[in-house]
Parts: structure tokens; C-alpha cells; sequence
């Protein structure tokens, strides 16, 4: 699929979307594209609405939720918008596909106490791992960073004197975070442990034991143990950090604004599935306070 491969290449190298983003489009494209063959003996750039909507009514029966179905609806909108604009085909067999209705999930989040259990209460060893993995708690608590984010934190993305921090989000929309003083002290003290190390790239801030960049399996893995150990959360993934970080700075009154520029959301609405969990609070708070509650 040649083309198809043209346009994965178009999104990494121009829309610069990310390796995750990147294998769900091409996981979506390569599972359309087998369907196309074996039911109608065609091809995804020969395929029409009738065939791609009866795609997706297939992938619902498979046991799609109505949230992975719309994901692969973008991918295909996407897909197929590109393919026009190349002249790859003439007519978008998408124009008049629209998403499913989904629920919104209300995220998952550490509670105050479970989270200073987590800091100060947890045993860390002494030694450069049990520095950097306490860290990195402390880095996703402090500022809502996600995953990827903090893998590719550099050295020169710290100001220590401003006490901010440069991320380079989604689609390469960088922002500043501001740094609290006790996250500053935290930096400055594994700074001056990890400088001590012999290692093969010295410019991102968090490393292996053997000296080598951050990857995504090892810190999920470390912060899975790690919260896993403070709460009986179902999930326990080092998103639940980033949840925690909006929904206590909501709870204690920050701005929603504040927290969406904080989080990187390109939209307020990805931001006030937060406020869910802020209105459960206020009930708490009425029920306990009012004398006819």
C-alpha cells in the first residue's frame, strides 16, 4: 500500500503526530484494507461509503467500543481528505460518516492523602534509581505532564531561576509549566547525582540505570508498582498522575482555563471531564455543612 504509506509519512514528517498516533493510524488503515479485499475484493483507495460504513458496523460488532470506533472514523476522514487533495481519488467515500455518541468517562485519580503517602511515606532505595523513579512521581504530580513528555525532558528545558519548565506537546505546541519550590529543590539535589553518571547522551534530564534515554515501558511499569501501592484504583498507570494533578489544583480552586493551558488541551471540553470530580466535592462539602442536608 504505497500510498497509504505516503500518508503515514505525511503525518509524521508535517503533522508531526506522534509514533503512537502514528501505529493506530496505520493499525486502522491495514485492518479497513484486509476487510476491503477479503468481503468486496477491493482496494482502500477504490472503496465507497456503503463498504467502509459496513467496516465499521463490523468492528462494533467485534466488541468496539463506540470511543475506538470514532478513533478510527478520524483515521479514515483523515485519510481519505488526504487522498483527495493528492488526487488519489476523486470523490471522499467519508463526507457523510459521523461519529457515534460516547460517554464520557470520569478519570481516575489519587486522593490527597494516598498521593503524600506515595512522597513521603513510600521506601525508596538510596541509591540513583530510587532518586529518579521518586522524581518522577513528583514531576507527574507537580505538573500534569504526560508520558511522552517526560521521557523527553532536556536539561536546557529547566529554568531553575524562573522555576519553569519547557514541554513540547502534542503536535509540537510547546508550553511553559511553573515549577513549585520543593519540585526546584528536588531537580537541583538529582541533578547533581545524575551529572556524576557515565553516560551516552547527556542532554535528557531522566535516564536508565546504563545511562540511556527514558523509554515508555520502564516508567510505566515503575509508576504501575508504585501507585498500585497507595490505592486500590483499578487503574494505576502514570495517566492517573496527570488526572490527579487537574483534579486536586480544580479542587483547591484553580481556574479551569488555567488547568487546560496547564494540561496542554487543545479544548476546554477535554478539561471539564475534571469538573465532575469537583462537583462531587461540593456535594460532600454541602451535605456535611448544611443544617437541612
Amino acid at each position: 500500500m504505497p500510498f497509504t504509506q505516503k500518508f503515514l509519512d505525511y503525518l509524521a514528517l508535517e503533522k508531526r503526530y506522534s509514533l503512537h498516533t502514528i501505529k493506530a493510524y496505520k493499525a486502522d488503515l491495514s485492518l479497513l484494507s484486509d476487510y476491503l479485499d477479503e468481503v468486496y475484493s477491493t482496494t482502500i483507495n477504490r472503496a465507497n461509503h456503503s463498504m467502509i460504513r459496513s467496516w465499521l458496523v463490523h468492528e462494533i460488532n467485534r466488541g468496539n467500543s463506540p470511543r475506538t470506533v470514532n478513533r478510527k472514523i478520524t483515521t479514515l476522514k483523515s485519510f481519505y481528505k488526504f487522498a483527495v487533495k493528492e488526487e488519489a481519488i476523486k470523490i471522499n467515500p467519508t463526507l457523510r460518516l459521523s461519529s457515534t455518541k460516547t460517554s464520557k468517562s470520569i478519570p481516575s485519580f489519587v486522593t490527597v492523602d494516598e498521593m503524600n503517602k506515595l512522597l513521603d511515606k513510600t521506601i525508596f532505595t538510596d541509591d540513583y534509581t530510587g532518586k529518579r523513579d521518586r522524581l518522577i512521581v513528583e514531576i507527574f504530580y507537580s505538573t500534569g505532564i504526560r508520558l511522552s513528555e517526560l521521557i523527553n525532558i532536556k536539561f536546557k528545558d529547566i529554568d531553575f531561576s524562573k522555576k519553569q519548565l519547557k514541554v513540547l506537546g502534542k503536535r509540537n505546541k510547546e508550553r511553559i509549566i511553573p515549577l513549585t519550590k520543593e519540585l526546584v529543590n528536588s531537580l537541583n539535589n538529582f541533578t547533581e547525582i545524575r551529572n556524576s553518571m557515565s553516560v551516552k547522551n547527556d542532554s535528557y534530564l531522566l535516564l536508565t540505570d546504563k545511562g540511556k534515554k527514558l523509554n515508555p515501558t520502564l516508567v510505566y511499569k515503575t509508576m504501575n508498582k508504585l501507585i498500585s501501592g497507595v490505592t486500590s484504583l483499578k487503574k494505576t498507570s502514570p495517566h492517573v498522575l496527570r488526572h490527579t494533578f487537574a483534579t486536586h489544583m480544580l479542587n483547591n480552586g484553580a481556574d479551569l482555563n488555567v488547568i487546560k493551558e496547564l494540561l496542554g488541551h487543545a479544548s476546554l471540553s477535554a478539561t471539564e471531564v475534571y469538573t465532575h470530580n469537583s462537583i462531587d466535592k461540593l456535594k460532600k462539602v454541602f451535605n456535611n455543612a448544611h443544617p437541612r442536608a
